[in-house]
């Protein structure tokens, strides 16, 4: 099948590189067109295992191509998938303006029948919008053209993409005519299964399905965070508590890890936009609303543990191993070291850190720390060692060297990785604290 990706982000860039792996000839667009001539050249702007090797395979065969022609994107595929931004507004609200923008474009463009799909993260309603827009643009054209407008929301985890693109849960469908859901049906019959099933509903329903899914599993993360405070208050262990609670087969063990709260691209803005969108409806968003305060305070739990173990930090040497969201990705958006990297450099800290991927993106919003290559660099003369992202380079590491490197040996271990080495850091003579834990 031949498809279009409006939008070469990570969402467009993931999806339209899988399609084309699945044999369709896929095209995508952007308007930067510095970004386009990088991926005509087979320069990935993003880190995300496996993906640049697709890239280059699929380029190499011809069934992958980057432009910035609109109209050519619009007039030489059958699918149009929108997958550009949705970026929270100051008030927690969505900002749609570059999907409409994307089908005004459309609109003015479209000859033919085609299947435009919303895969973008979107508010309920957006698909009425987006089809609304197309055909005000028709309209000023004077041209009669059907098309149909699909909600296939993305459940691509930033590390794991590939892996999720192919292994999907489920595969969900929201449209409204037998064209549409055949058309859709066809595109994904190559990783369809009965363990993997393409879902058909509403319009609506897959709109909210996306926002729903992510909203539960912040739920589910907040609050074994909030839970994992009271620990550390009442000597338990949070490590316990989550295990004993995943036994229960009602419950189950995912996404019941304490940790120093979410990052990223989508559980953030997720959670800020359903709450807007329920309450825009006038019904209460009370749960969601403890959920996203519940995570901003877990982020800033870690700088009380900073201030109990080395009290002013002011001319402290304080190292990060670990900058990105979450490991296999170079992604920072959300970040809880955003928050506490802010903390320690306006309080006079030295801030040394480490990151496999990281660095780049970080080095932007933060160039005055000092950044080395290898992760052993940033603990020189080190107060404390903070670990913020579990990347698997973090897990065993040496700790003799660690503590000969440091001026006093001292671990905030935002992940809960070193748990299984407490016993062996309290006898080498270190300072630990984990997250829900009673400190050692």
């Amino acid at each position: 099948m031949k498809v279009s990706m409006f939008g070469t982000g990570y969402v467009g860039l993931v999806s339209g590189t899988c399609f084309s792996d699945l044999g369709n000839d896929v095209l995508c667009v952007d308007i930067d067109e510095a970004k386009i001539r990088a991926l005509n050249k087979g320069e990935v702007p993003i880190f995300e295992p496996g993906l640049k090797e697709k890239v280059l395979r699929n380029i190499k065969e011809d069934r992958l191509k980057f432009t910035t022609d609109l109209k050519k994107a619009v007039n030489d595929s059958d699918i149009l998938f929108i997958c550009v931004g949705t970026p929270s507004k100051k008030d927690g609200s969505v900002n749609l303006d570059y999907v409409f923008s994307v089908a005004k474009t459309i609109g003015q463009n479209l000859d033919s029948r085609k299947i435009i799909v919303d895969k973008s993260t979107v508010p309920v309603g957006t698909a009425d919008k987006v089809k609304a827009i197309i055909s005000e643009e028709l309209k000023k054209r004077d041209k009669q053209v059907t098309f149909d407008v699909v909600s296939n929301p993305e459940f691509l985890r930033e590390g794991a993409a590939i892996n999720d693109f192919f292994n999907p849960d489920r595969i969900v469908v929201g449209a409204e005519s037998d064209y549409s859901r055949e058309m859709m049906a066809k595109l994904y019959k190559g990783i369809a299964r009965t363990t993997r099933p393409l879902v058909f509903t509403d319009v609506r329903s897959a709109e909210l399905i996306k926002y729903a899914s992510n909203a539960m599993l912040a739920t589910r993360i907040s609050f074994v965070n909030q839970l994992s405070l009271y620990c550390e208050k009442i000597g338990a262990d949070i490590t316990a508590v989550s295990k004993g609670m995943g036994l229960d087969t009602r419950i189950g063990s995912r996404f019941l890890y304490a940790g120093i709260g979410y990052g990223g691209s989508c559980f953030p803005k997720d959670v800020k936009g359903i709450i807007d969108s329920i309450k825009e409806e006038g019904c209460s968003a009370s749960i969601l609303e403890a959920v996203h305060k519940a995570n901003e305070d877990q982020k800033k739990s870690v700088i009380k543990k900073i201030k109990s173990i080395v009290g002013d930090v002011k001319n402290k040497t304080i190292a990060i191993w670990g900058l990105s969201f979450k490991p296999k990705t170079d992604d920072i958006r959300e970040a809880p070291s955003l928050i506490i990297a802010k903390y320690l450099l306006d309080n006079g800290a030295h801030v040394k850190a480490f990151d496999p991927e990281a660095i780049p993106n970080f080095k932007k919003e933060f160039p005055k720390v000092k950044y080395v290559k290898k992760p052993y660099e940033a603990l020189e003369k080190a107060d404390l060692l903070l670990l913020l992202t579990e990347w698997d380079e973090f897990r065993n590491p040496d700790f003799e060297k660690i503590k000969d490197l440091m001026k006093s040996p001292k671990i905030i271990d935002g992940r809960n990785i070193y748990l299984g080495y407490r016993e062996d850091l309290k006898k080498l003579g270190y300072e630990y604290q984990g997250v829900g834990v009673k400190k050692e």
